[in-house]
């Protein structure tokens, strides 16, 4: 009798670990469509850090997960490229943060802007707002389609892609040059 409550005692401590790792710190993520290529591939299971940002805020350069305006049951990938009181412009296939050319070390040539996904209006964003977009920038709904990104929509960061086991790594953000 001792050991099937011990079993038993192991197995609520079990589920309970597990429950609060899935729902507290990490979340298993698979990447839908191409919006982030070459970053990230249809098909990738990642994990995301769900803790980072309840110990300090979100920076610019790091892919996010967060459930997007335009359905907030869903869950999209992204880049921040704004972050909260800054000015975004997006021209001539450039993103520019208060009027300073962002350098983007990540993009490939093919996946520069094309005039008809610029931003009609530099967006100024507000406390607790970000700008986001996809890395394949002709091919993303992201911050240009639906506006700014509230903070209370972000589920985590990228923590590493786990599958493919042959795409294996730990993500970590760009360091860009024209900022400190």
């Amino acid at each position: 009798m001792k050991s099937v409550f011990s079993f038993a005692q192991s197995l609520v401590l079990t589920v309970l670990l597990a429950f609060l790792l899935r729902f507290f710190v990490i979340q298993p993520f698979v990447v839908e469509g191409s919006s982030m290529e070459p970053s990230f591939s249809d098909r990738e299971y990642i994990i995301i850090d769900k803790l980072s940002y309840r110990l300090r805020e979100p920076q610019r350069g790091e892919v996010i997960v967060f459930h997007p305006p335009v359905d907030p049951t869903d869950n999209y990938i992204k880049r921040i490229i704004g972050l909260p009181g800054e000015t975004v412009r997006v021209a001539d296939g450039n993103v520019y943060i208060n009027n300073n050319k962002l350098d983007e070390p990540y993009l490939s040539t093919d996946n520069r802007v094309t005039e008809a996904f610029n931003l009609k209006e530099p967006i100024t964003l507000g406390p607790d707002q970000f700008f986001v977009m996809g890395d394949n920038r002709n091919h993303s709904s992201d911050s240009r389609e639906w506006g700014v990104l509230p903070r209370q929509e972000i589920e985590g960061r990228t923590w590493f892609v786990a599958l493919p086991t042959d795409r294996f790594h730990f993500i970590t953000p760009p360091t860009y040059a024209n900022e400190k």
